[in-house]
């Protein structure tokens, strides 16, 4: 969606970087505050709703887009090549 307003892929990719930069200051913000309280089960459970949310955004708002601005093909190919890479990936490390 940046780039199709924007029209400048340098744009685009810089705003994916600050935003991606945002994960990993939150991870280390939480696990400052949650240390002294971490456990299996509450791993488990932060692993869980994160995953929850990550999927609902996925196919909620991001497909939806994602059809409307490239190739219905594509993003569905997108979709289920991201699927196959995480269930080999579980896979090879369980």
């Amino acid at each position: 969606p940046v780039y199709m307003a924007t029209r400048s892929r340098v744009k685009a990719i810089s705003f994916a970087f600050v935003a991606g930069l945002c994960e990993p200051i939150g991870a280390l913000f939480a696990f400052g505050i949650m240390r002294f309280y971490w456990n299996d089960q509450l791993l488990g459970l932060l692993f869980a709703a994160v995953a929850g949310i990550m999927v609902f955004i996925s196919l909620d708002q991001l497909l939806p887009h994602a059809e409307r601005y490239g190739h219905h093909h594509y993003s569905i190919y997108g979709l289920v090549g991201g699927m196959v890479v995480m269930a080999t990936s579980l896979l090879l490390v369980a």
